[in-house]
């Protein structure tokens, strides 16, 4: 079927070559590996050969790939010209769709594509990008190490046929529960606040529900002695938000399972049954008692509706007393902060993020057209990206530039080798130094490269150890959701199933924690949420965990 679609598809690009004359006539490949001998792609290549990409680039940095450090050296490097079309970031979105819609444009790769499962399945089908398995088992050793060492990565690139169609971007930093993503939205307290009231770290929902009491009745002095203007605010946050929602602190109510999930609002329990986070008894206990702290004038009143300008300049106005974001940084300073502990009410736990045991991986960073007429050369450049010396210059930045900052020093190891340092950045802001630097695209960077090819970023460290010191040992749940690849069917059902459920366990989020809610309203909201098929959508997930860890033996 692939290959007659194929076929339809190249038989209307040249009657549509034929009737207008201005499109040029483009033959496809059908994804059938094209062999050739290892040694013709050796690198640097004898005589310099040239391909196409497509890649994105930040607002206000060089809009040039050939221009920046990264990329020269890999044409030093390689002898292969890449002739890219860059389109800047904000564009991508609008721009990739039009530009994948037109075969007889296509370059032969897209760099930094980002495709969710949706569109490699209707790219893979349309037949304008090629399967990679076979390419990745032949020419691209760096990337099949990764594979061979981590074998559920794998598992997580492969559809349900058996087919890779996109090259992954991999960060780990941390592993399992100690792996920097299974928190999200931490929680901080305004450590100079508790000190000067005489206050200890609270370890219960009791406890912080006495503290923000505190902190509101001593708002006077608090503003006094530290010079805020403006009102105190004991607790801020932004409802439904991301890692600005509070979900963290209702992890001790019930069984513990809190929400960690706020974009499907799933969890796994320790004998892997998929359950919806927002229908246990905990989460309604925990959104009642979040209820009880807004009726008493602990959250903020506009936590259903600030966005997040709004939010940070409350917050770098002294103005808080607990917050939320995946850094206290991003909010006030790292001085007078420190993380909240898991909370206990039924029972003291913290429930990781789905997805977060794999660190971060994006399934879709990378995808090869049918339109390279050399995809194993393609596939061996890509490659390169997968070299454990490369891959943090390319999601980090470089070193030896002409500018005045670099995100590395070029260094050595304790075996005497190269190793990129993280520089002192002084005032500059890390992510302008790396947006101007770096280059994305598909990469891996394990936990084992850190003290041998690159060291860890600090802003990364101090996180690293928040996660490991204060909330990796309350993590007493066996499993999170992992990153599947569901069918194209599936992925639709799951699509279309999701937008009301989540839309209608959001909405009532928001009101309840706002205006509370009876117990007939709970029973109301259970059967509003099976009316919209809850059970199938749980079965769907269902389907795919059990084949995951089948598939891991």
């Amino acid at each position: 079927m692939k290959k007659l679609l194929v076929c339809a598809l190249m038989a209307c690009i040249v009657l549509s070559g034929t009737a207008c004359g201005k499109q040029k006539k483009v033959e496809l490949n059908d994804g059938t590996l094209q062999q050739v001998e290892t040694s013709e792609l050796a690198f640097p290549q004898k005589a310099q050969k040239t391909l196409t990409g497509l890649i994105s680039y930040p607002a206000n940095t060089e809009s040039d790939p050939n221009k920046r450090t990264i990329f020269k050296r890999m044409e030093e490097k390689t002898n292969v010209h890449i002739n890219w079309n860059a389109i800047q970031n904000d564009q991508w979105g609008d721009k990739i769709t039009l530009e994948m819609a037109n075969v007889s444009t296509l370059p032969d790769f897209i760099f930094t594509a980002g495709f969710g499962d949706s569109d490699l399945l209707k790219y893979a089908d349309q037949g304008i990008i090629i399967p990679l398995e076979e390419y990745i088992d032949n020419y691209m050793p760096n990337l099949k190490a990764v594979f061979d060492k981590f074998p559920e990565y794998r598992t997580m690139c492969t559809d349900t046929n058996g087919h890779i169609w996109a090259f992954p971007w991999i960060e780990q930093l941390g592993s399992e529960k100690t792996a920097i993503q299974t928190v999200g939205d931490m929680s901080f307290i305004n450590k100079k606040w508790l000190d000067f009231l005489g206050l200890s770290m609270p370890k219960t929902t009791d406890e912080l529900e006495t503290v923000l009491l505190a902190f509101k009745d001593n708002a006077s002095k608090l503003q006094a002695e530290f010079g805020i203007d403006g009102d105190i605010i004991p607790m801020s946050c932004i409802i439904n938000d991301g890692d600005q929602d509070p979900a963290i602190l209702i992890n001790g109510f019930g069984d513990g399972y809190g929400d960690a999930d706020r974009g499907r609002h799933i969890a796994v329990t320790d004998d892997k049954k998929v359950i919806c986070s927002a229908t246990q008894e905990g989460y309604k206990k925990g959104i009642t008692w979040l209820h009880s702290l807004y009726e008493q004038g602990l959250i903020d009143a506009e936590a259903f509706t600030q966005d997040w300008s709004t939010y940070v300049s409350k917050g770098k106005s002294g103005r808080y007393g607990v917050c939320f974001s995946w850094d206290v940084a991003n909010i006030d300073n790292l001085e007078d902060w420190e993380p909240l502990p898991a909370l206990e009410a039924d029972t003291k736990n913290i429930t990781p993020q789905n997805g977060s045991f794999t660190s971060g991986f994006d399934r879709g960073r990378c995808v090869v057209t049918a339109v390279a007429k050399e995809p194993a050369l393609v596939c061996a450049w890509i490659d390169q990206m997968y070299d454990p010396f490369q891959s943090p210059q390319n999601n980090w930045g470089t070193y030896g530039e002409d500018d005045e900052f670099d995100i590395f020093e070029l260094g050595k190891n304790k075996a005497g080798e190269d190793m990129l340092k993280h520089a002192p950045l002084g005032d500059a802001s890390p992510v302008e130094v790396r947006e101007a630097e770096c280059v994305g695209g598909p990469l891996a960077i394990l936990d084992e490269y850190y003290g041998t090819y690159v060291t860890c970023p600090d802003d990364a460290q101090y996180r690293l150890d928040w996660i490991k010191d204060i909330y990796t040992p309350d993590m007493h749940t066996k499993y999170v959701y992992p990153n599947v690849f569901m069918s194209q069917e599936d992925t639709e059902k799951l699509s279309d199933l999701q937008a009301d459920i989540v839309k209608t366990i959001n909405a009532r989020k928001s009101d309840w924690i706002m205006n509370g809610f009876t117990d007939a309203d709970w029973d109301a909201y259970l059967q509003e949420l099976d009316g919209y098929k809850l059970g199938e959508y749980l079965e769907i997930y269902q389907k795919y965990l059990d084949q995951y860890f089948a598939n891991l033996g």
